[in-house]
C-alpha cells in the first residue's frame, strides 16, 4: 500500500504541474497573437520604407557616377574604413521555460564574439535580457570583452517606446564615436514553431545597390513609365528617410524577438503539458494495476482463511 500512496502523490503533483504549464501556454499564445499582429503590419511598412530609401540612394549613386560629384551622406550611412570597435546588442528573455530559445541566442552571440576576437576587434556587449547575460558572462570570464546588462527601465515601456529609447542611445553613442559598428543578435520570427537566429548590423546602416542587378536598378526609380521627382532635393529626402528607417529597424528587431520568445514558450509549454498528460496516463495505469493486485491478494487471503476454518 505504500507504493500506491507514492503513486497517488506523484499523480497529484504532475496534475498540478500540468495546470501550470497549460496556463502558461495560454498566456504565451495570447501574447504571441498580439505581437504577431505588429510583426505582420510592420512588414509591409518596412518594405516600402526601405524601397523608398533605396530608390533615393540609387538616384544619388547614379548622379555621382555620371556627373562626377560626391554627396555628403547622413551620419547613419557613414561607415568607418577599418572598423575596430563593435557594440553587440543581444536580445534574449529574462525568464526561462521557453525551450532552447535563450541557449540558441547565447550560442549565436558567442559565435559572433569569437569571430570578432579572432580579427582583433574591441567588443562591448549589451544584453537585453538576463538569460544571455548570465551565459555570456560565464563564457567570456577573464577576457577583455565588456559585457553589461541593460537597465530595467525598458521593461515598463511599449515596443514603440523601447525602439525610440534604444535608437536615441545608439545614435548618440555612434555620433560621439564610442563605437564603429553596432550589431544585434536576435531571433527573426517566422512562425510559432520556426525562427532564425541572426546577427544583423543596424549602425551604420547598409543602404546600397550592390545586391541589385541592372534590370532591378532600372526599375527601382520608376513607377511604371513615370520617373520620380524630388522636392526639395534627393539628399534632403534621404536625410528625412534614414531616421525613420533606422527607427523601423530597431522596432522590427524588438517585435521579432518578442514574438519568437512567446512562440518558443508556447510550444515548450504545449510539449510539457502533453508530456504531463502521458505521464499521468502511465502512472494511473500502473496505480490501477497495483491496486487490483492488492485487492486480489486480500481476497485470496480472506478465502484461504475461510477455508482453513
Amino acid at each position: 500500500m505504500a507504493g500506491l500512496k507514492e503513486l497517488r502523490t506523484r499523480i497529484e503533483a504532475i496534475k498540478s504541474t500540468q495546470k501550470i504549464t497549460s496556463a502558461m501556454k495560454m498566456v504565451a499564445a495570447s501574447r504571441l497573437r498580439r505581437v504577431q499582429i505588429l510583426v505582420d503590419k510592420n512588414q509591409y511598412y518596412s518594405e516600402n520604407l526601405r524601397h523608398s530609401a533605396l530608390r533615393v540612394m540609387t538616384e544619388i549613386e547614379n548622379e555621382e557616377k555620371t556627373k562626377g560629384i560626391k554627396y555628403m551622406r547622413p551620419i547613419m550611412l557613414r561607415a568607418a574604413v577599418n572598423p575596430m570597435r563593435y557594440q553587440l546588442c543581444v536580445m534574449s528573455s529574462d525568464r526561462g521555460l521557453c525551450g532552447a530559445y535563450n541557449s540558441n541566442i547565447a550560442k549565436k552571440a558567442t559565435q559572433r564574439i569569437r569571430e570578432l576576437l579572432e580579427k582583433g576587434k574591441k567588443i562591448d556587449v549589451v544584453c537585453i535580457g538576463k538569460k544571455a547575460y548570465d551565459t555570456l558572462r560565464r563564457n567570456f570570464a577573464g577576457t577583455d570583452v565588456n559585457i553589461r546588462l541593460a537597465g530595467d527601465r525598458l521593461k515598463a515601456l511599449t515596443y514603440t517606446e523601447q525602439a525610440k529609447a534604444m535608437e536615441f542611445e545608439i545614435f548618440n553613442r555612434f555620433k560621439n564615436k564610442e563605437f564603429d559598428v553596432c550589431e544585434f543578435v536576435f531571433a527573426r520570427f517566422n512562425s510559432a514553431i520556426s525562427r532564425n537566429f541572426v546577427c544583423e548590423q543596424v549602425c551604420p546602416m547598409e543602404l546600397n545597390t550592390k545586391h541589385l542587378s541592372e534590370a532591378e536598378l532600372q526599375l527601382v526609380n520608376r513607377a511604371g513609365d513615370a520617373f520620380y521627382e524630388y522636392l526639395p532635393d534627393k539628399l534632403a529626402v534621404l536625410k528625412n528617410i534614414v531616421p525613420l528607417l533606422f527607427d523601423d529597424n530597431i522596432f522590427k528587431i524588438i517585435v521579432n524577438s518578442a514574438a519568437s520568445e512567446h512562440g518558443a514558450r508556447m510550444t515548450s509549454m504545449d510539449s510539457a503539458t502533453r508530456n504531463a498528460k502521458n505521464m499521468i496516463s502511465e502512472l494511473t495505469l500502473k496505480y490501477n494495476s497495483l491496486r487490483q493486485s492488492a485487492i486480489t491478494t486480500e481476497l485470496i487471503e480472506i478465502i484461504a482463511g475461510a477455508e482453513a476454518i
